[in-house]
């Protein structure tokens, strides 16, 4: 593989004016500068991972990184990208990192390449990189986070990022609204996701072929991974099982499982599980809701309109989870749509027209908008929260 071509900043001074994601970043009425390439550690040795779904702007963010890098004096020629979608196999991907001098080293979507991480491991391991920085990005959460984990030892003062579509308050932030309620139905429109918020139409339509990419990687059927979303669809906001989407489509409880594990995986959904005070419950019922509003939308769009009630308690899931890392449900009797460290909350599209018990706030649909707000910022380090980056 030749790296010159990929790697411009090595000879061209005005790289960045001809960059695709450069420029794509440039002519776009609505950017910003992604906050996560701060949590990166940029000292040797460290190993970086940063990890969050297709289209959500991480290689964008990594060549803005290179840029500023450039700029402030580094070495253009000790900054070395790897696609690694362009690779072959892990032969490739060994001979490259082994022609690779010191300096800083992007691996781009390495999760594409089964077992990358035996490689990494054994130079890491071996010294290879001792006096670098490596920063790794992939659009699976389970690939990357899972053996990210088993680099324990291995990061020096690497860190895990996670780079999500921007949540409510971002949003409003980026695009410069002054009106929440406004804002708020713009943002169930258009979601998070960097060509979604400049409302470029065909990201709509691109949206499930990517995603219908990462699931053939991994050797799935592209056309039950869409059943399955739509099933969660046409079903949610209620709590549903295994079985009932089974039921539907013809398929075993345990394939759906794996389904809906793979969407989590690929960051397009979240489960929310049973729970009762300390008890939780795996078997019962579970919420699942997308992560992003565009997500039902994009994969929806032949059938119809996707429900108001459903996505409202799918962002408020979905925001909960960000600040807290994990989210529940209660039903019995009466039902609270999410719970996470001690906040319950009940969503209603429209006007609450029963009581709840104390400690249980109700969010009627003008309500929505402001929670969101008011929820603030969330970490994106996956670990090391709350220390300073870099």
């Amino acid at each position: 593989m030749r790296l010159e071509p990929i790697n411009p900043w090595w000879y061209s001074d005005s790289w960045h004016r001809e960059d695709f994601h450069l420029s794509a970043y440039r002519s776009s009425k609505y950017r910003w500068r992604p906050p996560w390439i701060d949590s990166l550690s940029l000292k040797p040795f460290s190993l970086n991972f940063v990890v969050g779904p297709r289209q959500v702007g991480k290689t964008t963010g990594l060549k803005l990184l290179v840029r500023e890098l450039i700029e402030g004096g580094v070495d253009p020629r000790s900054i070395t990208y790897v696609n690694c979608d362009l690779l072959v196999d892990l032969r490739e991907l060994r001979d490259v990192l082994m022609k690779l001098r010191d300096g800083v080293i992007v691996l781009d979507e390495v999760t594409g390449l089964e077992y990358w991480w035996r490689v990494l491991k054994g130079l890491i391991d071996s010294g290879r990189f001792s006096n670098s920085v490596l920063i790794v990005s992939g659009s699976s959460s389970v690939r990357v986070r899972r053996y990210a984990e088993s680099f324990t030892g291995r990061m020096g003062r690497g860190r895990r990022v996670e780079v999500l579509p921007l949540s409510f308050r971002e949003f409003v932030k980026v695009r410069g609204e002054k009106s929440l309620e406004r804002a708020f139905h713009l943002y169930l429109d258009l979601g998070g996701f960097p060509r979604s918020v400049n409302e470029d139409n065909k990201f709509l339509h691109e949206l499930p072929d990517q995603v219908d990419k990462e699931v053939a990687k991994v050797e799935r059927s592209v056309r039950i991974a869409r059943q399955v979303i739509q099933q969660i669809v046409e079903k949610g906001p209620s709590a549903l099982s295994y079985n009932s989407i089974a039921r539907e489509l013809g398929l075993s409880h345990v394939t759906v499982r794996e389904y809906v594990e793979l969407l989590e995986d690929l960051y397009l959904v979240g489960v929310a599980y049973w729970r009762q005070g300390n008890r939780v419950n795996f078997r019962k019922e579970k919420k699942i809701f997308f992560r992003d509003p565009i997500i039902p939308r994009a994969f929806y769009q032949i059938r119809g309109e996707v429900r108001k009630e459903a996505l409202y308690e799918w962002v408020v899931q979905e925001h909960l989870y960000r600040k807290f890392g994990e989210v529940f449900y209660y039903r019995d009797g009466y039902e609270v749509d999410v719970i996470a460290d001690g906040v319950k909350v009940e969503v209603k599209a429209g006007k609450a027209h029963r009581r709840y018990p104390k400690g249980v706030t109700v969010l009627e649909e003008w309500d929505v908008p402001y929670f969101l707000y008011e929820l603030g910022p969330s970490a994106n380090l996956l670990t090391n929260r709350g220390q300073q980056p870099r």
